[in-house]
């Protein structure tokens, strides 16, 4: 007989390892298993499959999310066996995650993420670990671009994004660090960009160099005088971006910061008053 199966045949213990790798999973991860929620007893593919099942629910006293560190079985995709958690079933032999965190109890097949633990953030994160570092003040993880480059802000990614709100520690979306220390989804600051927000949300302080944008304006208000009644008019400005207090000509246009050149500015009452 021709190309029959060969039952009985002994499978190669590494073949079986990787049977149904990246084959399961939800729209989050790539995985060959499902949790048992320990908060309510139902089950699911991942906890952000959980969390965005119960925001939904109609009553809000329901609605909660997943305690990650708190999973405590699984049930293997391909047999159906629900287990304590570990990275190989107890009963097919399957690997249920190429990557398996038992500290987080998290999953994932698709191993080119470069997800690595981080004690200190007390979370799997993805990218490579020698490709971060975690600081110590802003309380999370950053490219080791910005090891010496970045402003700390303590805890600067423990609150919600000031876009959309979605909180960032844990977001799955890449994050964006400003010159100013603040943070906020990478997404959400395009969008800002777009539309002509180029200001912390936070703290006003401009978020990329402006300096072209300055040289524009400092055109448009060379090419638009002021009325007589407003030649002498001066007023008191304080500048987002290097927080001094300047006197200056008012201008209809913007204010130009005497320090730094920047016309993120704000009309003040003046220093001390």
């Amino acid at each position: 007989m021709e190309g029959g199966v060969v039952f009985g045949a002994v499978q190669n213990p590494l073949d079986r390892l990787n049977t149904g790798k990246m084959e399961h999973g939800c729209d989050h991860y790539r995985r060959r298993c499902r949790i048992r929620a320990p908060c309510c007893n139902e089950i699911y593919d991942c906890r952000h499959c959980h969390n965005e099942a119960m925001s939904h629910l109609k009553d809000p006293k329901q609605r909660h999310e997943l305690p990650r560190y708190k999973v405590e079985r699984v049930i293997c995709s391909l047999c159906d066996t629900e287990q304590n958690v570990n990275q190989v079933c107890e009963n097919c032999g399957v690997k249920m995650g190429e990557y398996f965190c038992s500290k987080c109890k998290f999953f994932d097949d698709d191993i080119s993420k470069k997800q690595y633990h981080c004690d200190d953030c007390g979370i799997c994160r993805v990218g490579g670990r020698d490709n971060f570092f975690h600081c110590q003040k802003c309380g999370c993880c950053y490219t080791v671009g910005l090891q010496k480059a970045h402003s700390c802000v303590e805890n600067s990614m423990r609150h919600n994004c000031p876009v959309c709100f979605e909180y960032l520690f844990d977001s799955l979306k890449p994050i964006a660090v400003l010159r100013c220390g603040h943070t906020m989804h990478g997404d959400c600051l395009s969008e800002m960009q777009m539309h002509s927000q180029y200001s912390c949300p936070m703290c006003s302080k401009s978020v990329c160099d402006m300096s072209l944008i300055w040289e524009q304006l400092d055109q448009e208000i060379a090419a638009t005088p002021m009325p007589n009644d407003y030649q002498d008019k001066m007023v008191w400005i304080l500048c987002n971006d290097c927080d001094t207090f300047s006197e200056v000509q008012f201008h209809i246009v913007a204010q130009k910061c005497l320090k730094c050149k920047s016309y993120n500015t704000r009309q003040t009452r003046g220093p001390g008053q």
